[in-house]
């Protein structure tokens, strides 16, 4: 064994498919994770493979720092189900039924609520440059096919609204709006349906990723472009590929839930780890 290369451990974990790698880093100074690092994690054949990456620091402004990666090794600033896994775990941990994380969307509480744990995702970014687009433009009908909606969550969003979601072109149209022009960092792409006044079919192509079983922020800019076109009210029921999301716009930010499940913890052994750096 290289003393270099100590061995990592980690766990994975999903919530309604929407599947992570968590890696606690508040013993390491300053972090152990890397572009490279992520990328060769992320791989389903020679890693392990996710949809994000969630690394846990020490934090000097919450109970912990929060950082995301994709799995083509882009960074992410906003991931709602990860954020969810990892409260569930560090509130079980510290038998607490409330947490502060600092992430690159601020300082996100999350809590246990009716059996559920929330996170509160923060208000949802309704300016031009903040989502960001590239210039002013109405963001509730953008000048794309289908006049597509945009809202920020700390990531940036289109949402296309279609008449069912199920026949929606998630792979092609996605692939294609991620890059397009207007969205200078890129986007996220959802594909929603209504199914009624509280309940809307979501289906998503996440940046740096692709395809993914839910979005938890997607899920949340979603409800918050749904009740500004007057289909839903601002708590609606959300059906992703992969189970059932609840958000709650509120006035203090957009709270979101849904299922978390630990499905195995591991080692990164220090050979995988000197071929990925």
């Amino acid at each position: 064994m290289s003393d270099a290369f100590p061995p990592l451990p980690f766990a994975k974990m999903h919530g309604a498919g929407n599947d992570f790698v968590i890696i606690d880093s508040r013993k390491a100074a300053g972090g152990v994770m890397t572009a490279a690092l992520a990328r060769a994690i992320g791989d389903r054949h020679r890693g392990v493979g996710f949809d994000q990456l969630a690394e846990l620091r020490v934090s000097d402004a919450a109970d912990l720092d929060l950082d995301f990666w994709n799995s083509d090794g882009s960074r992410a600033g906003a991931c709602g189900n990860a954020t969810r896994c990892v409260a569930v775990r560090v509130m079980d941990e510290l038998a607490r039924d409330s947490l502060s994380l600092r992430t690159a969307r601020g300082v996100l509480l999350a809590e246990r609520r009716g059996g559920q744990v929330w996170v509160n995702m923060g208000a949802p970014l309704l300016d031009w440059h903040a989502v960001p687009v590239a210039r002013a433009v109405d963001l509730d009908a953008l000048p794309l096919p289908g006049a597509p909606a945009a809202v920020g969550m700390g990531n940036p969003h289109c949402i296309h609204f279609v008449d069912d979601a199920e026949a929606a072109p998630v792979a092609t149209q996605g692939a294609l709006v991620e890059h397009d022009a207007l969205f200078p960092e890129a986007t996220n792409v959802e594909f929603v349906s209504l199914i009624a006044p509280d309940h809307l079919r979501l289906r998503v192509w996440e940046r740096g990723t692709g395809i993914t079983l839910a979005c938890g922020s997607g899920a949340c800019a979603t409800a918050v472009a749904a009740h500004r076109r007057g289909l839903t009210g601002r708590r609606v029921a959300i059906t992703a590929d992969g189970g059932r999301l609840d958000v709650d716009w509120r006035d203090d930010g957009v709270w979101l839930t849904g299922p978390v499940a630990h499905v195995f913890d591991g080692t990164f052994t220090p050979e995988f780890l000197a071929r990925a750096t």
